[in-house]
């Protein structure tokens, strides 16, 4: 492992290079965030033939601030073109599992690099510096192809230290800022 920082993706969603596996990856229950309850897996009714939302303009009005409020945090668009080289699952049903299993692993990920990240702001001790590095690195495996590069025990340890280690921070926020 090199000691500079490896490249990161995007961690910022671009719906328009994304299947629109958001809205059927996830199970919604009807209530405050949805209007409509929605199993895992399955195409929220709202979702167009052309990855769209049907009442994207009026989401709140029409009971989805859930989805207003939803970022995948760049794991959408990534799922489709790297892990699916473009391909969706309209096109090749088979891959609906495929893809949206990716996007339930990839999600994690990119919102730990994207809180790490954030994290890298505040002034701390190198030895949390290092850690804090030494996380983003395990959380961008090289060259990776496949959903089983982002299952590998590695970057699965290290995302799941990413709980323990933000706390460790809170000594070093500059509370009036």
């Amino acid at each position: 492992m090199h000691m500079g920082q490896p490249a990161l993706p995007e961690l910022t969603h671009d719906c328009s290079r994304c299947a629109a596996l958001c809205c059927v990856a996830y199970p919604f229950d009807k209530g405050q965030e949805f209007a409509l309850e929605k199993d895992t897996d399955a195409p929220c009714p709202n979702l167009s033939a052309s990855h769209g939302c049907s009442v994207h303009a009026n989401l709140v009005k029409q009971g989805f601030p859930g989805c207003v409020a939803y970022s995948c945090a760049g794991a959408g668009q990534r799922v489709t073109q790297e892990l699916f080289d473009g391909e969706s699952w309209r096109d090749d049903p088979d891959l609906l599992q495929h893809m949206t299993h990716a996007l339930r692993v990839v999600r994690p990920i990119h919102e730990a690099l994207s809180i790490l990240q954030e994290a890298l702001n505040i002034p701390m001790p190198d030895a949390l510096r290092a850690q804090c590095n030494a996380m983003i690195a395990a959380l961008c495996p090289q060259d990776a192809t496949s959903i089983w590069d982002f299952e590998e025990p590695e970057v699965q340890d290290a995302l799941a230290q990413v709980p323990e280690f933000i706390p460790l921070l809170a000594p070093y926020v500059d509370r009036q800022a």
